[in-house]
């Protein structure tokens, strides 16, 4: 009897630490932005996209306006428990190009900095609106002609 409290308290006990376990916060970092000491051996007006390659690297992705400027994200997620995600920090790191390759502004933005921007969707609206699934499978009845799926000349 005692064995059996005894191990009754220790499984609970194991639950309890697994229970405490899974809501611990994770943070997860993604991306990559390079450090202010890389970014001092970058001047403005004097390197070019080649030399910025090889003092910090490209940024991993491009975008539409690759050819004016490159852009480095690095952001930090707090996971907690079954809890959605939160973005805690969020660097930007913008270095501007002239039309001659030269790099012409260095830039650093923060979550801080960040703003809120509404995407338009283009969803395309149906004319179906106030008609049930019944109703429009019952609307098929009648517009098809059987004689269309039938092969003539057999």
């Amino acid at each position: 009897m005692v064995k059996a409290k005894t191990g009754l308290r220790m499984a609970l006990a194991g639950l309890a630490l697994l229970a405490l376990g899974a809501c611990a916060e994770v943070i997860r970092n993604h991306g990559y932005t390079p450090s202010d000491e890389d970014l001092s051996a970058v001047t403005v007006g004097k390197d070019t996209r080649e030399s910025v390659t090889a003092k910090v690297g490209r940024p991993s992705a491009g975008g539409l306006m690759a050819d004016s400027g490159w852009y480095y994200v690095q952001s930090r997620w707090s996971h907690k428990g079954a809890r959605a995600p939160q973005e805690i920090d969020r660097q930007v790191l913008a270095i501007s190009f002239d039309a001659r390759g030269q790099v012409s502004n260095i830039e650093r933005f923060g979550l801080q900095d960040g703003q809120v921007v509404a995407l338009s969707r283009r969803v395309t609206d149906t004319n179906i609106k106030g008609v049930g699934f019944i109703q429009q499978m019952m609307g098929n009845f009648g517009r098809f002609n059987p004689g269309q799926f039938i092969r003539q000349g057999l």
